[in-house]
């Protein structure tokens, strides 16, 4: 039986979405127990089954708006810090919130810990690709680390492609490093560092690296997981999220306002459309993973939906049993001279 430590108070609805969420994941998940740290007067009356739930009372809880590391580190009673807490001590298997990001980011980091021999955790989203031979990408890092070295988008490969093989069973995962251009000598020296270390990671069998990809093409599914500097990687992921929702609100507004031939073509379209909204729906993929720390732990966007917390539950229980943090701690325990020795060029 695993235990998910849950931020009940994390998120634009919390409790109330969050417990929602939780609730219907316990029912799919016959194998899961749910722990959720929070304000019990507020959280208690919004379930309706215990069954594999436990509540602990939180005092406080961390807003979005607050400062992540200071608040990870000084309040200890905040419902967040107490889940991670949990996890840290081995009470819980798993970390979920859908609150401050950054404060989940320095929780799993400082609290849970780093693998050892993993410099820069990272995190992990999954975006659609419209082309190719899978449905998914994923993409790594989005946004935890703003600055990085050649060495950390290599290991960001790495953990890439654990994920992709272990949780997506893609075989042989592709590996593609987001740079300004196809050609190798693209980019400043830092992605050319990377493409270097990649290049002779894909000769030793420890990624399948195809080179570089760029923005333009990365939806047609030109990679299984695209590697990326977290600064690049979020603007990446925001410049894509807002395309996608601009150009289904405006044609939202074309179809509803071109008259009486428009509204008919709506009509015909309606299942065409909803298959499209479908495809761009971030919340069918579950939520944002911070990869490279002891645990798995996995954060929802803030205005998530309770199917979408449900779904990420539901991801974390296949971390969960595939083992995936283990499997990645082992393949970096064997080759650790490797990765040692690449941190080592970068210093």
């Amino acid at each position: 039986m695993y235990k998910i430590a849950v931020d009940a108070m994390g998120g634009d609805d919390a409790p109330t979405t969050v417990v929602s969420g939780v609730e219907s994941a316990r029912d799919k998940l016959p194998n899961v127990e749910f722990v959720l740290f929070g304000k019990l007067d507020q959280v208690k009356p919004l379930i309706k089954d215990m069954t594999r739930i436990s509540l602990v009372q939180a005092d406080d809880a961390i807003a979005m708006a607050d400062e992540p590391v200071k608040s990870v580190r000084t309040r200890k009673n905040s419902s967040l810090v107490m889940a991670a807490n949990a996890v840290k001590h081995g009470e819980a298997d798993a970390l979920f919130s859908a609150g401050n990001t950054g404060a989940l980011l320095a929780a799993g980091i400082f609290l849970v810990g780093r693998i050892k021999g993993i410099s820069r955790p990272a995190l992990m989203t999954l975006l659609p690709a419209m082309g190719g031979e899978h449905d998914a990408f994923v993409m790594m890092d989005v946004g935890a680390n703003a600055d990085n070295r050649a060495n950390h988008l290599y290991e960001y490969g790495v953990l890439g492609s654990f994920y992709a093989h272990e949780i997506l069973h893609y075989d042989q995962p592709r590996v593609g490093l987001l740079n300004n251009g196809g050609e190798e000598d693209k980019g400043d020296q830092m992605h050319k560092d990377a493409h270097q270390l990649l290049k002779a990671g894909h000769a030793k069998h420890l990624v399948n690296f195809v080179g570089n990809v760029e923005a333009a093409n990365i939806l047609q599914g030109p990679a299984d997981v695209v590697v990326s500097d977290g600064f690049t990687g979020n603007a990446t992921l925001k410049a894509i999220e807002g395309t996608a929702k601009t150009v289904m609100k405006t044609l939202k507004h074309s179809l509803s306002n071109g008259g009486i031939r428009a509204k008919m073509g709506a009509g015909l379209l309606l299942p065409t459309l909803k298959d499209i909204a479908h495809q761009w729906n971030p919340e069918q993929y579950g939520g944002a993973v911070v990869l490279g720390v002891k645990a798995p732990v996995v954060k929802a966007h803030g205005s998530a939906s309770a199917e979408a917390i449900s779904a990420t539950m539901v991801q974390i229980e296949s971390m969960l049993s595939s083992d995936l943090i283990n499997k990645v701690e082992t393949f970096v325990a064997e080759h650790k001279n490797d990765l040692a020795a690449r941190i080592d060029s970068q210093e």
